[in-house]
């Protein structure tokens, strides 16, 4: 089982809040960023032969920002929401939340091996873009999964709270 020690910090609320905000930032930068280069970024691309129509669609200075942007933003994309996901379900769920939080601690790696699948195919190193049919599916699956139970934790922590209200 994971080690509960080694999480205890995810659970704080300023570790919590720094989070948020990294998420909701971060998640912000990247249509803006992305926009300045007129991409389409190949994170929601499961399919490896649209994701190669993609990158061979794309000039070599798009690639190149895209090969940028995978490797700053989507590199601290998965760390924040892995953090933020990961401690409020610690918090929220303190009896289960170790055994709840695998989804997320499966889908940061995930996320974070189908960025150097990105990065080594725009360019041009390797095409190993078929590990996207897998890794693009888990990341959003687990991705989708952090983001319910953290809102269901919040929820639930609220109702409880209203709940025990003079």
């Amino acid at each position: 089982m994971l080690n509960e020690g080694l999480f205890r910090p995810l659970r704080e609320g300023r570790v919590l809040l720094l989070s948020l905000v990294a998420t909701v930032v971060l998640t912000a930068l990247f249509p803006v960023v992305a926009g300045q280069f007129g991409l389409t970024l190949l994170d929601a691309i499961a399919d490896p032969t649209e994701a190669r129509a993609l990158i061979e669609g794309l000039t070599g200075e798009q690639q190149e920002a895209h090969a940028w942007i995978t490797g700053t933003l989507d590199v601290a994309y998965p760390l924040a929401y892995g953090t933020l996901f990961l401690g409020a379900t610690l918090r929220f769920f303190p009896r289960r939340g170790t055994l709840l939080a695998i989804p997320v601690l499966i889908g940061v790696p995930a996320d974070l091996l189908e960025g150097l699948v990105q990065i080594l195919a725009l360019t041009g190193q390797a095409d190993g873009l078929a590990a996207k049919a897998v890794l693009t599916p888990v990341k959003g699956g687990a991705f989708v999964y952090g983001a319910v139970m953290a809102l269901l934790g919040v929820g639930l922590r609220g109702w409880k709270g209203r709940a025990n209200a003079p």
